[in-house]
């Protein structure tokens, strides 16, 4: 039923010498935690702006729940609750899509 795996040339020659191994390990691993930043990449926000939102939506062709998300730099649950609010509003209207990625366009009182 087969065997152990076949260690790797490198870590052969890594065994034969312990002294050197050991000095190299904690600098590695300083590299690794001064290199650890993470970058946040959308707004956490919990509203879009009424001006903000009305120039995202006027300049789009094809107004969808994400393209609103990218252009404002928010998540699609905020920009989703925006779009609704705009429907109920009666400032868009549904024209097509499915399964919640719905198409919108602009009414004429926008």
């Amino acid at each position: 039923m087969g065997g152990g795996k076949k260690k790797s040339l490198g870590t052969n020659k890594g065994s034969a010498s312990t002294d050197g191994s050991d000095s190299k390990q904690p600098k590695k691993e300083e590299v690794r935690k001064s290199t650890g930043k993470i970058q946040q990449k959308q707004k956490l926000s919990i509203l879009i702006e009424e001006s903000q939102g009305r120039k995202v939506v006027q300049n789009m062709k094809a107004i969808t729940i994400q393209g609103i998300a990218r252009a404002s730099g928010v998540k699609i649950s905020v920009a989703n609750s925006y779009l609704r609010s705009l429907e109920i509003k009666g400032l868009v209207k549904s024209v097509g899509g499915y399964s919640g990625h719905r198409v919108y366009k602009l009414s004429e009182s926008f």
